[in-house]
């Protein structure tokens, strides 16, 4: 046991040698990266504060295994106290239901919206109902509803759209 003697070299063969095992402990406990680095750095560290305490040179891998073991389950159990949780974590738990503000906020945007459409030609907030509401229509059914060409719904559901970004605009909703 030439490394407990203060033989570096002897040292940096045995960690050259064993912490391929010690990080394969570590991350067998789950822990990440950093974690089972921290694992393996403390298992080392503690190998040398301890090293008066292992007599037979072959028990030296056993020491080191389970204490880098016992040291991952310390770790482990600490990282899961101290795993933040996201939203995306807590969402499923969580009620699907908007609180009150989002009520308040939707209700305001569809009034504007109303406005909005309301200052639009009789023409475009026929064609943008129709278009919007339920399942969109054929092409054919909204030409017979407003006798348009059917050429002609999809320039004249731009030029609407765009009358209705304008008078959003200018009301500050965009």
């Amino acid at each position: 046991m030439a490394w407990r003697d203060g033989d570096q070299a002897a040292l940096e063969e045995l960690v050259r040698l064993l912490s391929p095992t010690l990080w394969q402990v570590a991350r067998a406990a789950g822990l990440d990266r950093s974690h089972a680095e921290d694992v393996v750095q403390t298992t080392w560290l503690a190998l040398v504060d301890h090293a008066d305490s292992i007599a037979h040179p072959m028990a030296v891998a056993g020491w080191l295994c389970t204490s880098a073991r016992r040291e991952s389950w310390r770790v482990s159990k600490r990282v899961r106290r101290e795993r933040p949780t996201d939203d995306d974590v807590l969402h499923p738990t969580l009620p699907d239901a908007e609180g009150p503000e989002a009520e308040v906020v939707l209700a305001d945007d569809h009034m504007r919206l109303r406005l909005c459409l309301d200052r639009l030609t009789e023409r475009c907030q026929t064609l943008l109902r129709m278009l919007a509401a339920g399942p969109r229509p054929e092409y054919a059914e909204v030409s017979a509803a407003l006798g348009m060409a059917v050429g002609s719904i999809g320039p004249t559901r731009a030029r609407c759209l765009d009358k209705l970004r304008r008078e959003l605009i200018s009301e500050g909703s965009l």
